[in-house]
């Protein structure tokens, strides 16, 4: 099985490294390294997930391949943004990912996007580019899954009888065994769950809230923030 070791530092590389035969996939320009042995090629995939994944994020059409051809070899991979990273086992649990949240898998794993239509059309259609749903992604089958977020992350325990609501700019994946349930948040929570709730002191923010028993990993960083910031600067650079 290939081995994915995450080196040190707050914003890390993940190293793998692969025997031969073995092969890995991951999103587009994620590789940043990779040695002579091992050989890289873009596929497309499926024609109407790559469009629905493109659509959703603004992600690439195409998936990196990397396999060792011609022995056993190693290779860095980064994600797009800053940040941390969380290696997931796929068998027993299955994944969602939110929206720019994959960095990499074994091929063992399978990722399939999705379109959850949303009841609230008209404050929530403006966020989320008047495409009137919630976009996210499911991982299923057996193997590792490499998931990345900005910032730190941090796993959290949902259990029975004590829901959690998260600012869905700060999700990055969760167990598919949660309900979850996308709406817009009207009021401050205490402690904190309410705190990672987005915009608590100046207006409503959309949110995810999950009930049931299952891990939901967040991170630090709000990526819709940094950007929409990172938009505006090479805008103004222009």
């Amino acid at each position: 099985m290939a081995q994915f070791t995450l080196t040190e530092g707050a914003d890390p590389f993940l190293h793998v490294s692969l025997t031969q035969g073995e092969k890995i996939y991951c999103e587009s320009n994620a590789m940043v390294m990779m040695e002579d042995t091992l050989d890289l090629k873009g596929k497309m995939g499926g024609l109407g997930q790559a469009l629905m994944r493109s659509f959703a994020n603004g992600e690439s059409l195409f998936m990196q391949h990397i396999e060792a051809v011609r022995g056993n070899g190693d290779c860095l991979l980064s994600p797009l943004l800053p940040g941390a990273m969380e290696v997931l086992e796929v068998g027993t649990n299955t994944y969602c990912l939110s929206d720019g949240a994959f960095v990499a898998a074994e091929t063992g794993v399978s990722l399939v996007s999705r379109m959850e239509k949303l009841s609230m059309q008209g404050a929530l259609m403006s966020v989320f580019g008047q495409a009137g749903g919630f976009f996210y992604s499911e991982a299923s089958g057996f193997g590792k899954l490499i998931v990345s977020g900005m910032g730190s992350t941090f796993i959290l325990d949902v259990e029975p009888n004590k829901d959690v609501i998260i600012d869905n700019a700060h999700v990055v994946a969760w167990d598919s065994r949660l309900q979850h349930k996308v709406s817009l948040s009207t009021s401050q929570g205490g402690g904190l769950m309410g705190r990672l709730v987005n915009s608590v002191t100046s207006g409503e923010g959309v949110v995810l809230r999950f009930s049931g028993k299952g891990k939901v990993v967040i991170c630090s960083r709000n990526k819709d923030n940094f950007i929409s910031w990172l938009r505006s600067s090479t805008a103004g650079n222009g």
